[in-house]
């Protein structure tokens, strides 16, 4: 499923969104011009690989650098295709700014980012021993959708099912229908032992991350702003 457009305005500029995406462009562009052998090392220097983290005795014999807790956050900002890069950067586009609108940019940052990470320890739970890079910021996009889960569960979400239709659907349904697919996906991944490549764990995880942090990060005063200014233009809000 594909979201095209939902109902909820933004009321203030979503100034960290258009950042975050921006980024994200930034270092996709800058892949695009290393050859294969240089972006399998930018991928596993600046991506998280989880046996460098579990299994230290590996990663020194295979020259990972110490200290690699940065990659927590840099592998967010890694994309592993155009698609990869598209789809985030669009579902990113299509919730985060009425996110912002009720964190402003400082916090949603500190939210996106902390989503992000918990995404991650969710992934390395189900595996500990991987030697593959985790890249992506799919996880911290999941702990966004969480968050417009609690906020606006009677949005209206249009959305693309490919080879099929267009169809106007509430959010609660919309975003509850996806997280059960992840959970539904990584559950048949782990039980045929299926190499995807898609951390379907880390989308739950940061799913269940972003409606657990909501409430320490939404600011009273611009969700009553917010409230007050959907209220004037004919818009809702779902305290």
């Amino acid at each position: 499923m594909i979201p095209l457009k939902d109902s909820i305005p933004n009321v203030y500029r979503p100034y960290m969104v258009w950042c975050l995406i921006g980024a994200n462009a930034l270092v996709f562009v800058y892949t695009l011009g290393l050859d294969p052998v240089q972006l399998s090392r930018f991928f596993h220097m600046f991506g998280v690989v989880p046996a460098r983290f579990t299994q230290p005795e590996w990663a020194a014999w295979m020259g990972y650098p110490d200290q690699g807790f940065y990659t927590a956050v840099s592998y967010m900002f890694i994309h592993g295709g155009l698609a990869h890069f598209l789809i985030n950067s669009w579902m990113l586009w299509i919730f985060a700014d009425n996110i912002e609108d009720v964190m402003g940019p400082w916090k949603f940052l500190v939210f996106y980012l902390l989503c992000g990470v918990m995404a991650l320890l969710t992934h390395m739970l189900f595996n500990l021993g991987s030697t593959v890079p985790v890249v992506g910021a799919s996880g911290a996009i999941a702990g966004v959708m969480g968050a417009y889960f609690l906020l606006y569960p009677h949005s209206r979400v249009i959305t693309f099912i490919p080879f099929f239709f267009i169809v106007e659907l509430p959010a609660v349904i919309f975003l509850g229908i996806w997280f059960i697919l992840q959970v539904v996906f990584a559950i048949g991944a782990d039980i045929f032992s299926s190499g995807s490549g898609v951390a379907w764990w880390a989308h739950a995880g940061g799913f269940l991350a972003g409606m657990a942090l909501l409430p320490l990060f939404r600011d009273k005063k611009r969700c009553y702003y917010c409230y007050e200014a959907r209220k004037r233009t004919g818009g809702f809000y779902l305290e």
